[in-house]
């Protein structure tokens, strides 16, 4: 059976107006009422959570 090909990673643009902290707020919120712990408020959990969208999102620059 043959997968559809992904839609992520996307290519790395120089900068994307879209990746917003609104966004990370965003899916913060969306975990958060799926049961997961709210992100403190330290702002560690907010860069980590950041940090793992862009690697989902975008491909490496090399």
């Amino acid at each position: 059976m043959d997968r559809p090909p992904r839609a992520y990673p996307l290519p790395q643009p120089e900068n994307d107006p879209r990746f917003t902290i609104g966004l990370v707020l965003d899916v913060a919120d969306s975990l958060a009422r799926h049961g997961y712990p709210p992100l403190s408020g330290g702002g560690d959990d907010h860069v980590e959570l950041q940090q793992a969208l862009f690697r989902f999102l975008y491909t490496p620059i090399t």
